[in-house]
């Protein structure tokens, strides 16, 4: 039983290196144990509080990104509304230009078969006109004396022009 109980004078040794050591620690070394013990648990807790802080602003920017999408969205969306407006109003002012360039050039043209036709009926008045003063003329210069001969002359001379549809 001696091996397991130590002996007075080494419990005595023992307890006054401990004491001595216990007093060098505590005047020495205990405070900037603890001093950085503290300094490490501030840093600890700045930088979970400065964590916290930027997961925070995280998810700030997050929610401020998420509305300026739907911002940009919104005005995408608009702007192709108007653009498709804008298109839809050129394409019908085009089509109301084109109607009505056309209905100038379909009014032009019938103006301009008018004036094409009451000229060709001028033309075939005159010519009518030239024609009967021809005939007029023959018939002055033959003289005829007799009544019947003169009408069978002048529907000879009837008979002779291209009018009469017998060439």
């Amino acid at each position: 039983m001696d091996l397991l109980l130590p002996g007075f004078g080494l419990l005595f040794w023992t307890l006054v290196a401990f004491g001595i050591v216990f007093f060098i620690l505590k005047k020495f070394a205990w405070k900037p144990i603890l001093d950085s013990l503290d300094q490490r648990e501030r840093t600890i807790a700045d930088s979970l509080a400065t964590a916290e802080k930027v997961k925070a602003e995280m998810a700030m920017l997050k929610s401020e990104n998420e509305a300026l999408l739907a911002q940009a969205r919104e005005e995408r969306a608009h702007m192709l509304k108007e653009a498709k407006e804008t298109k839809d109003r050129i394409i019908n002012e085009a089509k109301e230009q084109a109607k009505t360039e056309a209905n100038k050039i379909i009014t032009e043209a019938g103006h301009a078969i008018s004036n094409q036709k009451m000229a060709a009926l001028t033309d075939v008045k005159n010519e009518i006109g030239n024609m009967v003063i021809e005939i007029a003329e023959k018939v002055i210069r033959k003289e005829l004396a007799n009544k019947s001969e003169q009408e069978s002359y002048i529907r000879k001379l009837a008979d002779e022009l291209p009018i009469s549809g017998k060439n």
